[in-house]
């Protein structure tokens, strides 16, 4: 075989190894030299979401705050939880979010100043937030075209409300009630889809552990037949079931016996939960670092860690959310890595990108994450300070690419 025949076979066995997105490129150029970091297969929306209209007070001297969650009900209705609004330090630019300050004023905090997330007492910081736009929604350019800000009292209540934790639509709910959950207060609501309360549950910053009563409970997910389970929490270390008429049916879950070597259905903050088209519940258990699978009914049925056992023992993690795509691939956002992380259903690990740092596309604490039916993802930031939202880059490889949420109440086409 001549040098040329070699050349010819050579190129031919790297186009079949490569991705479609990948193989169009080599075969029109020859070569794919785009690397995956810092954003992936994706690059960041710069100026989405706009700065906030003065309509109803001037945001001179204020910035965004602490982004609890995010979830997108369409292209143009993407929905926020923010933790009120914090001030800027002099001559700093409008609407620097907290993670690019400098000098620094560290994380983005919904905290109040001089209390812990517990409510404990602590040094005192010296600036405080305001409950100002908890509630909003934007549309693809980033506009703001909806808020509720008849909810910014409710979640200011008491000295340590800090706002909410998570903000969610059911798949299978045709009304799209709007579900938020304000982990500090211990509450859960449930509001119709112009912003009336017609459910709650918990006692307004009453820790506990029973059918009505939670320790700081953090996210929520449905079976079709309206089913749903909260997870309980940062204190309650438990998975609480419902059913449709927000009956309590059960719970399971408890603290470790032995903390160097927790077992099932033993937990240290109970922080997201997402179920599978098979009905499987993938719940991240963020203190053990790990995702704990379980039935609908609790029975315990795989676990995995999510930290990888060559990493330096001085590694920390911060699984802080994750969903299930329509593909069946489940997508973590871990904190400490700033990375964006793709799973199997068996706990395979298979991709990752992201990067630390304040520029525009680089991650910190992903704490909400949402896909819109475009394609579009979108990262609610709680340590930053910042909504990003990230569009497939041309050519994406589709593997690279988070796949849709579940709405079976959505009549929107897809490309």
């Amino acid at each position: 075989m001549d040098s040329r025949s070699i050349a010819v076979v050579v190129t031919t066995i790297a186009i079949m190894t490569q991705s479609p997105a990948t193989q169009g490129q080599a075969q029109s150029s020859g070569r794919w030299s785009h690397q995956d970091w810092p954003s992936g297969h994706y690059k960041v929306v710069e100026g989405w979401p706009k700065p906030l209209p003065d309509t109803r007070h001037s945001h001179d001297g204020w910035t965004w705050g602490s982004f609890g969650g995010v979830y997108a009900e369409s292209p143009d209705r993407i929905w926020v939880a923010m933790r009120g609004e914090l001030p800027l330090p002099k001559d700093a630019a409008p609407w620097t979010p907290y993670g690019a300050l400098n000098p620094s004023r560290g994380n983005s905090n919904g905290n109040s100043d001089g209390l812990t997330a517990t409510c404990q007492p602590e040094a005192k910081r010296g600036w405080e937030r305001r409950f100002e736009h908890s509630i909003i929604v934007f549309d693809r350019q980033g506009n703001l075209v909806d808020e509720w800000p008849h909810l910014d009292k409710l979640f200011s209540q008491l000295p340590c409300g800090r706002g909410p934790h998570q903000i969610k639509i059911s798949p299978y709910d045709k009304e799209k009630h709007v579900w938020i959950i304000d982990d500090q207060l211990h509450m859960i609501y449930r509001f119709t889809y112009d912003g009336k309360l017609v459910h709650s549950k918990g006692q307004l910053g009453v820790r506990g552990r029973g059918p009505n009563t939670f320790d700081r409970p953090t996210d929520i997910a449905w079976l079709p037949d309206g089913t749903y389970f909260i997870t309980d929490g940062y204190g309650g270390k438990r998975v609480v079931k419902y059913d449709a008429n927000d009956n309590f049916i059960m719970d399971w879950g408890q603290p470790p016996k032995d903390p160097r070597n927790p077992g099932p259905n033993e937990w240290n903050t109970v922080h997201s939960i997402a179920i599978s088209a098979d009905r499987r519940l993938f719940v991240i258990d963020r203190g053990h670092a790990r995702m704990q699978v379980f039935d609908e009914n609790g029975k315990f049925l795989d676990m995995w860690p999510l930290k990888s056992p060559h990493w330096p023992a001085n590694q920390p993690t911060l699984f802080v959310n994750h969903f299930i795509d329509d593909k069946g691939f489940i997508w973590v956002g871990d904190a400490p890595t700033s990375r964006i992380l793709k799973f199997d259903l068996n706990g395979n690990f298979l991709y990752s990108w992201g990067a630390p740092g304040s520029q525009p596309g680089r991650l910190n604490c992903s704490h909400g994450i949402t896909t819109d039916q475009l394609g579009n993802l979108y990262l609610a930031d709680c340590f930053a300070g910042r909504l990003q939202k990230f569009e497939p880059i041309a050519g994406a490889d589709p593997d690279k690419i988070a796949g849709q949420i579940l709405r079976t109440w959505d009549t929107s086409k897809r490309p």
